[in-house]
């Protein structure tokens, strides 16, 4: 199980910038123990935590984790270098499905793309199977374990990345409340089929979010796709290990990460980092996890950005429908403007958020998240602008009612991104909405999260 190489030096490479900081972490962090180019900006160490003077881009069971924006990223840069008719080939044999309540895209304007993670063991076999639990009978069928919403503006040349958590407590629409689900539950459970339909609907519903494209990768989907292109290089600033999920980098440095360490990292919330003599563990839990996925996207991003060996793209092709299904309505030619307006861009325009929750206990189904408010509507605001609709079935709160989202405009939602804060940011919301005065505290990075190198 190689990790690759690594530089040896124990230096430090050049300054990077971090990704997102994470609403309320000190909440977070009792939770876990209860249960993105090169920005720019000068980078200096202090009390542990890096901090940058520029902008900085930027999940419950062990077992259910899947990285999924990189799927959309890799499939255009293979676009773009590859042959246009060997490329609708092999386009033609990726899986599409059908996904109801999707919203046409307009031609020119911002859209988004639903990213779906499915902890779905099709296609693994031997090692893998049973590194990932397969042969065990608690993971039949799939749950959407990473669900990330891409919102790509043409005209800004600008993607942003919102992640909901999976454990986040959302309204249950009619045919969840049908299988079972209750009036609330996790949003992870309305992936119970291979069909992301209830899921897009689910989060349009409860958030106001139009979806416009659908993406499914499984486990199969992320090894082949790290794998077609060679693995990806992150930065790992101590050894790394989770014995859950199978990562283990024993070196710090430089590292190229492919085949099932891929999948190791991308699942990982039981991270542990080698400091002092001793190994500790990150009390963040899916939400550190939530970090490493956005870094390793970064990484994979500029990877793909140097695909142009046909006999590369070729492989990279040729694998993509081995664990990634689309929505039918993705066309080749949709992707291959895509490619054209995107191939250049730097991970520092790429901007990652995690919709503000907090930690919560309920009797019947035990440590949740609950969405935060009027947090939460300000961040969606901040990414979707006019985009957004009132929902017609909010998230519940703590106390499990359920309240409509204060009304934000758009001069609270013009606040600095909280995945470009040094250290935190206080947010206060006095002078632009109805609801209550409150300030939101987010806290900056994790000093031993690995980063792209």
């Amino acid at each position: 199980m190689s990790t690759g190489s690594h530089d040896g030096s124990g230096a430090r490479p050049p300054a990077h910038g971090r990704r997102d900081g994470v609403a309320n972490a000190r909440r977070l962090e009792a939770l876990g123990q209860a249960i993105d180019g090169r920005p720019s900006g000068s980078t200096s160490r202090s009390g542990g935590r890096r901090r940058t003077s520029g902008p900085r881009s930027g999940w419950r069971r062990y077992r259910g984790l899947i990285i999924t924006g990189v799927a959309v990223v890799l499939l255009i840069a293979g676009v773009l270098g590859g042959s246009y008719f060997y490329g609708y080939y092999l386009f033609s044999k990726i899986h599409k499905v059908t996904v109801t309540g999707e919203v046409a895209r307009v031609p020119g304007q911002p859209f988004n793309i639903l990213e779906v993670g499915s902890d779905s063991r099709a296609g693994l076999s031997g090692a893998v199977a049973a590194q990932t639990g397969a042969s065990s009978g608690s993971v039949a069928g799939q749950r959407s374990d990473v669900i990330k919403i891409m919102h790509v503006d043409p005209t800004a040349g600008t993607i942003t990345v919102l992640s909901i958590p999976r454990d986040t407590i959302v309204s249950m629409l009619g045919a969840s409340v049908a299988h079972g689900f209750g009036q609330f539950n996790r949003l992870n459970t309305t992936l119970f089929t291979d069909n992301p339909s209830l899921l897009a609907q689910t989060i349009t519903a409860n958030f106001g979010i139009p979806i416009n494209h659908t993406i499914v990768v499984s486990f199969a989907g992320i090894i082949n796709a790290t794998d077609a292109i060679g693995g990806v290089k992150m930065y790992f600033p101590y050894p790394a290990k989770d014995t859950m999920s199978g990562l283990f980098v024993p070196h710090a440095g430089c590292v190229t990460i492919s085949n099932t360490q891929a999948l190791a990292l991308v699942r990982s919330r039981h991270y542990q980092w080698y400091q002092n003599g001793q190994w500790n563990y990150d009390v963040t839990s899916d939400y550190g996890r939530i970090y490493r996925q956005n870094e390793y996207i970064k990484a994979m991003v500029n990877r793909a950005k140097t695909l142009y060996n046909p006999v590369t793209i070729a492989s990279f092709l040729s694998k993509l429908p081995q664990g990634i299904t689309l929505d039918s309505t993705f066309s080749y030619s949709e992707l291959i403007g895509l490619a054209i307006k995107f191939h250049s861009i730097n991970i520092g325009a790429l901007s990652t958020y995690t919709l503000d929750t907090t930690p919560s206990q309920n009797a019947a189904l035990g440590s949740i998240l609950t969405v935060v408010e009027p947090g939460a509507e300000q961040q969606l605001v901040k990414i979707f602008g006019s985009q957004l609709m009132r929902p017609t079935n909010p998230p519940p709160n703590a106390q499990f009612q359920v309240v409509a989202p204060p009304v934000i405009g758009a001069t609270a939602a013009a606040v600095t991104n909280p995945a470009h804060s040094s250290s935190s940011l206080s947010v206060s919301l006095a002078a632009a909405t109805s609801a209550p005065v409150t300030t939101t505290t987010y806290e900056g990075d994790q000093y031993f999260d690995p980063y792209p190198c």
